[in-house]
């Protein structure tokens, strides 16, 4: 198993500092030379790891004055009742979302599992980018079942919002009923997307949504930028 570069051991930890407050946004972080000392390493080491952090848009160097902290990680909770829109304001940040594609195909095995639907069967499937402050954060794909929402690709055209979309098809509320999370590391598309460099770290979570009824109504999958979001677990 190969060792994760020191720079980038250095730029994770940065970053868990910002994401649990010990520098906010707007503040200096330590100097090159002291977070040289600080890690037992050369100041080129250091320089990479901020570099990285930048092009992340976690910090930004000012000449003369050193690095700072532009934007803290994005809190985001994974629970029941979890909407996207809603818990991203009330981290602070600006929710927006890009639509990539917006299709119709047959359902693979584990969609049509998670769906109670046969394999083959027609699935809507949405691909989007999730936003916080006009920066990707996130890179999804939710999928639907056809016979039950046949109107839902152009609720979702309309409004870019699952929760909308469904309303607008008879569902009034739904809530996650599964959640599997894992960690990885980014794809060429996936990095394009978020953009990360290949090989970054990120979160895969695949999870199930069902009506008030029990019934399924959406399988999705979202790839996180693991450095600029923090995902919390909870029961709401």
């Amino acid at each position: 198993m190969s060792k994760t570069p020191v720079w980038k051991s250095i730029a994770l930890s940065l970053t868990s500092d910002i994401a649990e407050g010990r520098y906010s946004t707007g503040d200096r972080l330590p100097t090159e030379a002291q977070l040289a000392a600080q890690h037992g390493v050369n100041r080129h080491t250091v320089r990479r790891a901020l570099s990285e952090m930048a092009e992340q848009g976690l910090v930004h160097p000012r000449r003369g004055a050193g690095v700072f902290v532009a934007a803290r990680p994005t809190d985001y909770p994974i629970g029941k009742r979890v909407r996207y829109h809603k818990s991203i304001s009330a981290s602070g940040k600006i929710p927006g979302k890009t639509i990539l594609s917006l299709t119709t195909r047959a359902a693979d095995e584990t969609e049509a599992d998670a769906l109670q639907l046969n394999p083959g069967d027609a699935v809507h499937v949405y691909d989007g980018l999730s936003l916080a402050d006009g920066q990707p954060i996130a890179l999804f794909q939710s999928v639907f079942p056809a016979i039950r929402l046949p109107e839902i690709l152009e609720a979702l055209q309309d409004t870019k919002s699952v929760t909308k979309a469904l309303q607008h098809c008879g569902i009034p509320d739904y809530t996650r009923i599964s959640t599997r999370l894992t960690a990885r590391a980014a794809t060429a598309t996936q990095a394009l997307h978020l953009r990360l460099p290949q090989g970054a770290p990120v979160l895969f979570s695949a999870g199930i949504n069902a009506g008030l009824d029990g019934v399924p109504v959406e399988y999705g999958r979202t790839v996180f930028a693991g450095e600029r979001v923090t995902l919390t677990v909870n029961d709401d």
